[in-house]
């Protein structure tokens, strides 16, 4: 659709009506939530699609993208569908918290990695794979293509590329606190030969190597310990609050109410004196790496 298409509704094309480059390859769970938000205004001010694109001067088919959360719409559609609405400053509101989705992100995990990205502290247990922020590109590659369904190469490559990115706050943030707990067989399951598990301990080794890292394993000669329900993750916000997440088949879940999170920290918590001090932890993945 180019821009001098003709506005349904017999309003008058405007030149910036239009926003047909703007459509988002994955819509993130902001934009669908806005969408929602105007389209319950509309059919509640007894709108059609047609005479919101005639109130707002974009098309209706721009209208219906956005409602679908689709588009990312900017602040001119914002103003215009806001005062065509009631002006009940909902849609200004809503606005401000709208995001893109991220590419290679899976859409249930895209809150927890941007409440990463602001965290003052975060633990991660995982008894499945390498934590993400520690897999090697060799590595984390050699899982997505083991996923089923399988990826196009564009999308393994989008979700290469989101991974290396996301572990760029290991780097930039070196006065925040991070700490893993990963099991011992999580190291001996060999993804992509010897050559990629040789430089997945590489890798590990150099990340965790900082003063701000804590990596610490838990070893197979160990009984039930803490963490037995399974991956979790726990962070600290600027503002001090503690939120957790946990993960499983096609889902992840956030977990916000106080008593559930307090829960996950003692168990992180005890779980560290259950496993391996972080020194017998880097002695025993430099084993590891010598038994290749």
């Amino acid at each position: 659709m180019g821009i001098t298409e003709e506005v349904e509704g017999g309003g008058v094309p405007d030149p910036c009506g239009d926003l047909s480059g703007d459509r988002e390859p994955h819509p993130s769970d902001s934009l669908r939530t806005f969408g929602a938000v105007v389209q319950a205004l509309r059919e509640y001010a007894g709108l059609s699609r047609a005479d919101l694109a005639d109130r707002v001067r974009y098309s209706k088919h721009t209208v219906e993208s956005v409602e679908l959360g689709r588009r990312m719409p900017d602040g001119t559609f914002v103003e215009r569908a806001e005062g065509a609405l009631g002006n009940t400053g909902a849609l200004r509101k809503a606005a401000r918290h709208l995001t893109r989705g991220e590419v290679g992100l899976a859409v249930w995990f895209r809150r927890w990695a941007r409440l990463e990205r602001e965290a003052v502290s975060l633990c991660t247990y995982e008894c499945r794979l390498v934590p993400g922020l520690l897999q090697s590109a060799a590595y984390a590659r050699a899982v997505f293509e083991g996923t089923i369904p399988l990826r196009t190469d564009a999308e393994l490559e989008a979700q290469l590329a989101a991974r290396m990115e996301r572990q760029k706050l290991m780097r930039e943030r070196p006065t925040v606190p991070f700490s893993f707990i990963v099991e011992e067989h999580v190291f001996r399951r060999r993804f992509g030969g010897v050559e990629v598990m040789r430089g997945l301990f590489d890798h590990v080794l150099e990340l965790s190597a900082p003063r701000n890292v804590t990596l610490q394993v838990v070893p197979l000669e160990g009984s039930l310990h803490a963490c037995m329900d399974g991956p979790v993750q726990v962070l600290e916000t600027a503002d001090g609050r503690r939120l957790a997440y946990s993960e499983g088949q096609k889902n992840g879940r956030l977990i916000s109410a106080p008593s559930e999170v307090s829960a996950l920290c003692q168990r992180y918590d005890t779980l560290r004196s259950q496993a391996l001090s972080p020194t017998e932890s880097r002695a025993l993945l430099e084993r590891l790496r010598g038994e290749l």
